[in-house]
């Protein structure tokens, strides 16, 4: 709902109506997916895990009425018409392919990322294409209230010309196990969240530069653990992503500061703000504009989170795109950008160098 100043920190429903089979019981599932779908009434009608017992214990929890031996089962039951994935990424493209045989099958939202490869999700766009099915990807900071509204002042010219933009993680992700099997870090499981926001607000960048440096606390090996990527863009805008995934140290009696914050300069104003992660509170945004606010400082405010609230957003683009037969918001083929801005950055920290994004082939 719009706010007093006309902005709108979380999306109308306008659709919910297509029923949900929920895959995987994990805390992203459990705590996000599924709270969020309760609240927007999204019908969901089925969950499966790897682990039927846990599987088990989250459709108690949220009154999901059937459990599934296996995924491959929940995603043939003819009654599920969105497949909602939250499964490790190596794992998660034979479930999409297997969903995309399905007749009843008309959408599929994944998490991100995506795959794990570039490659490899290039191939599953095409598969969905050629399969006439409907892939959306779940880049829920998207969806965040402070991004939502961010978008909406710089949108409106009250920043006027975007000169710089930042942000700034400094907190430390509770990295699921399956990730120990993987070179790759923090780049395709953090920063790609900051990287694919910074492509809604400002467009494809033309280049990235990345350096990294491991995480001492990050026992399994990794390549990249402390990353911190410069992109510029076509507008001109220049703006810096980083993700400290270590943040200080961490023990008893030491009392850390884990945050994220960004900051958004233009010619007319600034807007600077929090990501609630990992605090569990709300977003916030301030902004001052020259145009629009006589050059005081204003704050909108707003009581939803990114953690749950978000993945409404996530979930209803892709209802409305399936009950419509239009293209979600949050497309396969959009989010191909995104993995390859991911494979640029990679490329940076091996390489040493600034890479262009015309050097990285979407096609």
């Amino acid at each position: 709902m719009a706010d007093a100043n006309g902005f709108e920190p979380d999306v109308k429903i306008r659709t919910n109506s297509l029923k949900i089979g929920c895959i995987g019981a994990g805390m992203i599932m459990a705590e996000c997916h599924l709270a969020a779908y309760k609240e927007a009434g999204f019908p969901v009608a089925a969950i499966a895990s790897r682990t039927r017992a846990n599987a088990q214990k989250v459709a108690e929890r949220w009154g999901i009425p059937k459990v599934h031996d296996t995924p491959e089962q929940l995603i043939e039951d003819p009654e599920i018409e969105i497949i909602d994935l939250a499964f490790p990424p190596d794992q998660q493209p034979a479930l999409i392919r297997h969903a995309l045989r399905q007749k009843h099958v008309k959408g599929v939202l994944a998490q991100k990322p995506l795959a794990l490869s570039l490659e490899e999700a290039k191939k599953l766009r095409d598969e969905a294409k050629a399969a006439g099915k409907i892939l959306s990807v779940n880049q829920n900071m998207r969806y965040d209230q402070s991004m939502r509204v961010l978008k909406h002042i710089m949108d409106s010219g009250a920043l006027g010309e975007i000169v710089f933009a930042q942000i700034d993680m400094h907190a430390i992700p509770h990295w699921q196990t399956f990730l120990e099997g993987y070179d790759r870090l923090t780049l395709s499981n953090m920063s790609v969240h900051h990287l694919d926001v910074l492509r809604f607000l400002f467009g494809d960048p033309d280049e990235i530069t990345t350096l990294t440096r491991k995480d001492p606390r990050t026992k399994f090996d990794h390549s990249d653990g402390i990353v911190v990527s410069t992109l510029r863009f076509p507008s001109g805008v220049l703006a810096v992503s980083l993700e400290d995934v270590w943040s200080g140290p961490r023990q008893e009696g030491y009392k850390d500061d884990q945050h994220i914050t960004w900051r958004v300069e233009g010619t007319a104003g600034t807007a600077k703000g929090t990501i609630g992660w990992p605090t569990g509170a709300a977003s916030t945004l301030s902004y001052a504009s020259s145009k629009t606010t006589g050059g005081e400082w204003v704050s909108p405010s707003w009581e939803t989170m990114w953690f749950p609230h978000a993945f409404i957003g996530v979930m209803e683009q892709l209802q409305h795109a399936v009950a419509t037969g239009t293209e979600p918001t949050l497309h396969v083929a959009d989010n191909v950008k995104t993995m390859a801005l991911i494979e640029a950055a990679y490329r940076s920290i091996d390489e040493g160098r600034t890479v262009k994004l015309s050097e990285i082939s979407i096609n």
